[in-house]
């Protein structure tokens, strides 16, 4: 029998849960690079591996994701779990393979609880005719990174270690999961065989899939180096350390003011635009270094990463309607390739070429522009077949 929890409590249910699996399961690495490179002598190279590690769990996650016949809240739990003990771990280990292991399995069960939340969310709202309130669901994202980032400078300013600092995130991931549980117990499954199919539209599918692999690829190495990027260029930790919650600040405010841009915008053409700004903040450091340029880039990326990944999953329940999961899932797979090539190109062109993160950002913004070409025409719209 299903369960369907009241509106809201799915959605802070959902906000929680991505907190945890993109605030913490993802994205806690970047602000701990620094510290890791004081205390532990990580090279920036290093921490590209390991972001990458990471970004190779999420494909693989969101992969498994498409066939996996658990349903999805069953999904999103085991990936919470697996989550909040990988971060711990990350820790209570200090070899250099462990690391890679907990931050690839780690990016595995992120990609699981993305999948199932948007899946669980996004389906119960579209119900009850309030689309507009997945903003605030996706604005857990944002949320969990600035607690992150939070956590990280004070540790950098308290001189806590690196390895104390994870043990942390991973206690606060630990517990945060009881907040999810009116979503343990919701009973959606993949849709059978049997259910009405989308008509083909194969062709805007795919674009849709190509539209977000772009994305992931462009928006990953600021998300990636940013408070690394901002070390370089300013000498206050306090400042510096200031650069990822205002990154994730901006990522949460975002996605609740999404809403109010979406009554005059469709889901395409805010994309684009949301896209294009992202655009300017990535190339920002590059043009004009210096504390303006951190806060902008911040402001530009953070300001517009989660209400793409927002956009693009919502495109995902108008196109495939019943079928959102699957294509869902794809998409996710696709930015996850995305993302994983972003550090992998830039740890390749440092380590054997003499590339600096700074010619690997104009490669970014390049990729970006040329995904809203792209995103000019309309994606397809679901309509089952006709009995």
């Amino acid at each position: 029998m299903s369960t369907t929890p009241p509106a809201r409590a799915s959605i802070w249910a959902g906000f929680v849960a991505l907190a945890i699996a993109m605030g913490i399961g993802r994205f806690a690495f970047t602000p701990i690079l620094p510290l890791m490179q004081d205390d532990l002598g990580l090279a920036l190279s290093q921490g590209g591996w390991l972001a990458s590690a990471n970004y190779l769990g999420y494909f693989a996650g969101a992969v498994s994701a498409s066939f996996l016949r658990w349903n999805a809240s069953t999904l999103l739990r085991v990936g919470l779990f697996v989550v909040a003990l990988t971060t711990a771990l990350m820790g209570w280990t200090h070899t250099w393979s462990a690391w890679i292991a907990w931050r690839s399995i780690a990016g595995m069960s992120s990609a699981w609880v993305l999948v199932a939340t948007a899946s669980l969310c996004l389906g119960r709202l579209n119900a009850i005719g309030r689309p507009d309130k997945a903003g605030w669901v996706f604005s857990g994202v944002g949320t969990g990174i600035t607690v992150a980032g939070l956590v990280c400078l004070l540790a950098e300013m308290r001189g806590i270690t690196s390895s104390q600092t994870w043990l942390m995130l991973g206690a606060v991931a630990g517990v945060a999961m009881i907040a999810t549980m009116p979503l343990w117990k919701v009973s959606v499954t993949m849709p059978s065989h049997h259910e009405p199919q989308p008509r083909n539209h194969g062709s805007g599918y795919r674009r849709l899939i190509v539209c977000y692999g772009v994305f992931g690829f462009g928006y990953i190495l600021p998300a990636t180096f940013l408070p690394a990027q901002a070390k370089d260029l300013l000498d206050d930790n306090a400042v510096f350390g200031l650069a990822w919650p205002l990154f994730g600040l901006m990522a949460a405010l975002s996605t609740v003011l999404c809403g109010v841009l979406l009554r005059r915008l469709s889901l395409r053409q805010l994309w684009l635009l949301s896209q294009l700004v992202m655009a300017v903040g990535v190339i920002m450091p590059v043009a004009a270094p210096g504390l303006a340029s951190i806060i902008i880039a911040a402001t530009c990326v953070g300001g517009t990463f989660m209400v793409i990944t927002m956009l693009g999953m919502q495109q995902a329940q108008v196109s495939a309607g019943p079928r959102a999961r699957t294509l869902m899932a794809n998409m996710t797979a696709a930015f996850a390739a995305g993302q994983l090539a972003g550090p992998v190109v830039f740890s390749l062109l440092n380590e054997h070429l003499g590339g600096t993160l700074d010619s690997s950002l104009y490669l970014a913004c390049g990729v970006l522009l040329l995904g809203c070409v792209l995103l000019v025409h309309p994606f397809p719209k679901y309509a089952a077949k006709p009995a």
